[in-house]
């Protein structure tokens, strides 16, 4: 299916925190840059409303974290983060957020979820049933690929890490290889 996006176009966003934030850490080692998402996902349509999904943790360390959310425009749903007998700890909010996005389904003209998860399946399929265009942004390399398939946009912000992360570094090239090609080859890498 094809996108439309124009400026006329009422969008809310919808911010799994939790699915972000650990795709950044693992792949890039780095924060994510939640603002320049909000923009790339929304671009110049209307945004209606933009909604992060949180966890409170017993320290409270995260206030500031929500406090930079609210900060740019988005809304903020806690959670207390449930610990269980044995120290188990979960913290999920994908019911939640499908419930929302499923309450705005049929007044807006897009949903924009900030996910991979492949839970979010069956809410892809109820959005577009509701008539609204549904589109996902996140890192395609912790991506689900079902539902990269089903949506009808996909924004992957592995294509410009450096601009949706918050201290991360590229990679750099390693030393010595050249001079490594050049004995194994016998030549000067300016000749090839």
């Amino acid at each position: 299916m094809s996108v439309i996006k124009h400026k006329e176009q009422r969008v809310a966003l919808f911010i799994d925190t939790q699915n972000l934030y650990h795709s950044a850490k693992n792949l890039y080692r780095a924060k994510v840059n939640f603002d320049a998402i909000v923009k790339a996902a929304v671009g110049d349509r209307k945004l209606v409303r933009a909604l992060a999904y949180v966890v409170n943790t017993e320290s409270g360390e995260e206030k500031p974290f929500f406090e930079a959310l609210e900060k740019i425009g988005i809304e903020v749903k806690t959670k207390d983060l449930q610990i269980f007998f044995g120290g188990a700890k979960k913290a999920d909010w994908d019911v939640g957020m499908a419930i929302d996005a499923c309450k705005v389904a049929d007044k807006v003209d897009a949903i924009i979820i900030a996910t991979g998860d492949g839970d979010f399946i069956p809410l892809v399929e109820y959005v577009r049933s509701h008539g609204a265009q549904i589109e996902a942004i996140t890192f395609g390399r912790s991506a689900s690929s079902k539902l990269r398939e089903f949506v009808d946009d996909f924004i992957d912000l592995d294509e410009e890490p450096k601009k949706y992360l918050i201290g991360y570094r590229a990679p750099r090239k390693k030393r010595g290889v050249t001079k490594k090609i050049q004995k194994v080859v016998g030549t000067d890498t300016d000749d090839i």
